[in-house]
Order: structure tokens, then sequence, then C-alpha cells
């Protein structure tokens, strides 16, 4: 029986997880069906003595180097090192690093090891962050701490205000929903906060009148109540219009038959116009 130890190894030497090297090791390691392969990753290595110590061991094995590191002299001595003693050695990261530095004009001084993995870190840590605000601020379930919203969703019933709140904060954007209820004042705490964050939502009459018909059949309801009726919605309607007349600084969103990344795409825009930055830099 063949053991691990017995098979070609090859050996990814990472100051971080290694998770890249290894992803483009195996996609290369596919055109050699016929063998096995053995892979072991070295994370986090950072210091020469941890390479010396470790090109030590895989000399022993006779195995193969791979290496992504990010710093340009340890990167060097992994080289070095696989070559006294006699180790195939492919560094994958530091000839991309060396022709970017001259092209972009940047400085070897900044390269920081881990870094793919802190952003995507920091990255994730927003997207889950943000998606927690969102579900506690949803429907108007919650006015604190409000003025931490990036984006307020105001308008009636059934214009898509948790559909968008859910999609957006996806994107790592905490976003507020409020709902506007025919007769009842608006919180105070909406005033309270940055109006250039707040967005309305606006729907048509006809478009409103069958959504809500087919959702209280679909919950077993009567769908002839004072909800679905025609003559509700349209007030309703004119008490949102009225409210988005008074307050200019709400850009207004018709969601009537458009798709919730049309109608999420539009608001980010106009967000990140009010804010200063491009969509791509925000997450």
């Amino acid at each position: 029986m063949t053991t691990s130890t017995d098979l070609p190894t090859i050996y990814i030497i990472s100051d971080g997880t290694g998770e890249t090297a290894s992803t483009m090791v195996q996609a290369a390691i596919i055109q050699f069906s016929d063998q096995e392969v053995h892979i072991v990753r070295c994370k986090n290595i950072r210091t020469e003595v941890q390479v010396e110590n470790l090109v030590d061991q895989i000399a022993e094995k006779q195995g193969f180097i791979v290496h992504t590191v990010v710093s340009p002299s340890l990167s060097q001595k992994i080289i070095e090192n696989a070559a006294i003693k006699e180790i195939p050695c492919v560094d994958l990261l530091g000839p991309l690093l060396n022709d970017l530095n001259k092209y972009l004009g940047g400085s070897e001084s900044f390269f920081q090891a881990g870094l793919l993995r802190s952003t995507i870190g920091n990255r994730y840590k927003k997207r889950i962050e943000a998606i927690e605000y969102t579900v506690k601020h949803d429907d108007g379930k919650l006015y604190t701490d409000l003025d931490a919203a990036d984006i307020i969703l105001v308008g009636i019933s059934r214009t898509s205000k948790t559909p968008l709140s859910i999609f957006l904060s996806h994107k790592g954007w905490k976003v507020a929903n409020v709902p506007l209820v025919l007769t009842s004042k608006l919180p105070d705490e909406l005033f309270e906060v940055d109006q250039k964050k707040v967005v309305g939502l606006i729907i048509d009459d006809e478009t409103l009148y069958r959504i809500r018909r087919k959702r209280l059949e679909k919950f077993g309801q009567d769908p002839g109540s004072e909800y679905a009726s025609l003559n509700y919605i349209n007030k309703e309607l004119e008490q949102a219009k009225e409210i988005f007349k008074k307050n200019k600084k709400w850009p207004v969103f018709n969601v009537t038959d458009r798709a919730l990344e049309e109608t999420a795409a539009e608001i980010i825009k106009v967000i990140c116009a009010r804010m200063g930055i491009t969509p791509d830099s925000y997450l």
C-alpha cells in the first residue's frame, strides 16, 4: 500500500494561508492525472530560520517547492536554500510582483505578507455586520442607532423594501427600512439622521394591487380586504408622494416591474455619489 510519504510531494511555502498557491498547483497537476501527488501546505512562513528548517525537511523528503512569499528577501532565501539542497523550486508570486512593481511604480518596502487573507477577512466581517444590522432594522423593527445605517429605505408595504435591504446588505451596506403607514407619523429618528442616506420607494397602483392580492391569496387570507383594494392603495400612494415631495433630499425610485438588482444598482450609484466614493471601493 502506498502512503503519502511515498508519493511525490509538493510543498507550498506561503507567508499566508497558501490557498492561492494550492489552487494553482491543483490546477496544474490535473494534467498529470496518471500520477498521485501529495500536497503539503506550509503556512505563515515569515522568518529565515523557518525557511532554513523547512527546506532541510523538504530535502530529506525529496520534495518539490512552490512558494508565494511577498518579501523579496525571504523569497530569495527560499530560492538560494533550495538550490543548495538541489530541490526543484518555483516562485509563483515574485516575478509577478517584480513586474507589477516596475509597471506601477511601487516600492518593495510596502509589500505586506498575508494581505489577501486580511482583506478578504475584513470584507467578510463588514458584510456580516451589515446583514446583522439590516435584519434588526427591517420594516421599522428598530429605530435606535438609525444614524449607523448607510442607506435608509422608505416606502409603503410591498414596495420591495425588505428584499432590497437584504440584497444591499450582502454587498456590505447597512440598511434600515421604514414603512409608510396610512395616517401614521414617521419616526422622529428618521429626520435626525443625514437626509442624504434616505431613499424613497414608489410603485404603480395596478401593480401593487396585483402583488397584494396574490400575497393574501398565498397565505389563505381574503384578497378582497381593504389592504388590497385600489381605493386604499391610492390613498397610501398619495400620502407617500406628499411625504416625498416635502423631503426633497430623498431620491425616489419607482420599483414597478423592475429587477431587484437594477434598482439596487441605481440606489448604490446615487448613495456613492453623495458619499464621494465609487461603488467598487465600498466593500
